[in-house]
């Protein structure tokens, strides 16, 4: 290595045991603190598949180093949820929270003894695949979504079977239970974690892999959070008062005089820009979901509808209680969903999202809060050798979040 690169190195080291002494503070133990580390080191630094082994062979690490590798990540007791609150809490320091999201990521496994995994159908390829499912909590700056929680669904065997549940270390708290409830379980954890955690809208697609949508808004409204959720054209809403009307979002926006029509300026693959219409429905709506209301009052909502261009692909749909929000900044906020999801992908290839190869279930959530800071880590510091710039890049999410939908005028939904 030349001395340029010895000096780099040095100073990434640096930055990294800056990093980790506020992000793994938690961590009680000096040895556990120190694998944290080195660890992060591993999986910033190491060329292609981020194992122990190649970890330790990648960094300046002493022999038998993929062996405390290892027995950090799947013998060691520490816990992981204290880790990604200070996680969380780091990133907004440094970041202008724009809204919290949700995805998913499908880890492909041979054989069936790693923990969580079961056969399930990959919507992306239209195959039937051999996975863990990974369910994560994504803080949206704008211009990134920020990994800061993850949950691991367990299908199948992985609920019942105690034999199994025991060889892998599940808690015993930790049960088989629908994609809708680790959205709202995220929720209470960012509620309860508030004022360190700043309130922003919840932000999510409840059109894929989510089988009730209806009680996912409706426990979001009982914590008062605002949200934007991408709906079914089927979802089911009331509408009028005092006796409703039960009908559907892609019902609602085929009657006659419903729909406000808004032209926004989209930018364009081709670049330049696009025209994109927008139509949101005239009146309210009030989720069908008992338990939503507060005090006995229904909480009521904005219905948006994006048609097709060229009538190709079905309408987009999403509901909002962000009643004084101008259109665009509604529609920016729903590209978080984006965001999020390309964020997985390059977790994969670039974080070792893919790579744990242990079979336990705290194993498991060690790698992931692992990734987790790696990233926030690349994300905050750039290259190696590269300085955080906070204000800079706060300005530059406010930019982007601004310009990802432009239209005429900042009117509320309700105007």
């Amino acid at each position: 290595m030349s001395s340029l690169g010895v000096r780099v190195a040095a100073g990434d080291r640096e930055r990294i045991q800056e990093f980790t002494e506020g992000v793994f503070n938690p961590l009680h133990r000096a040895e556990h603190r120190r694998w944290a580390r080195e660890y992060l080191w591993g999986l910033l630094h190491t060329p292609g598949k981020k194992t122990p082994r190649r970890m330790a062979e990648a960094g300046p690490l002493p022999a038998g180093a993929a062996h405390g590798l290892h027995q950090f990540i799947n013998s060691s007791t520490w816990a992981w949820e204290p880790v990604r609150r200070a996680l969380a809490r780091t990133l907004a320091e440094h970041r202008p929270v724009y809204a919290w999201t949700v995805a998913d990521v499908l880890v492909p496994k041979q054989g069936e003894h790693s923990v969580g995994v079961h056969r399930r159908l990959d919507q992306a390829t239209g195959r039937v695949i051999n996975c863990q499912r990974g369910v994560g909590l994504f803080l949206a700056t704008g211009t990134c979504c920020f990994p800061v929680d993850w949950s691991l669904v367990l299908d199948g065997a992985w609920d019942w079977d105690d034999l199994r549940r025991r060889r892998a270390r599940i808690p015993e708290a930790e049960t088989g239970r629908p994609v809708g409830a680790f959205v709202l379980g995220f929720a209470a954890g960012v509620t309860v974690a508030q004022p360190q955690l700043p309130k922003a809208p919840w932000v999510l697609n409840l059109t894929q892999r989510c089988d009730d949508a209806s009680g996912v808004m409706a426990g979001l409204a009982r914590r008062e959070l605002d949200f934007v959720c991408e709906v079914d054209p089927g979802q089911i809403v009331l509408v009028g008062r005092p006796a409703p009307r039960v009908t559907t979002v892609g019902e609602l926006l085929e009657e006659p005089h419903a729909r406000q029509p808004h032209v926004l300026m989209r930018p364009s693959e081709q670049g330049g820009a696009k025209a994109v219409r927008v139509n949101v429905y005239t009146g309210t709506v009030r989720l069908s979901q008992r338990g939503a209301a507060k005090d006995g009052v229904s909480r009521t909502y904005h219905v948006l509808e994006q048609p097709s261009a060229d009538g190709a692909q079905p309408a987009r749909y999403w509901i909002t209680s962000l009643m004084n929000r101008g259109v665009e900044e509604v529609l920016a906020l729903a590209r978080s969903q984006i965001t999020a999801r390309a964020t997985v992908v390059e977790l994969g290839e670039r974080f070792g999202v893919l790579d744990f190869e242990g079979r336990s279930f705290p194993g498991w959530h060690h790698h992931m809060t692992m990734v987790s800071a790696a990233y926030a880590y690349r994300q905050l510091y750039g290259a190696p050798g590269a300085v955080p710039a906070p204000a800079a890049r706060r300005s530059a999410a406010r930019a982007d979040a601004a310009g990802c939908w432009a239209g005429a005028g900042a009117k509320g939904l309700g105007a």
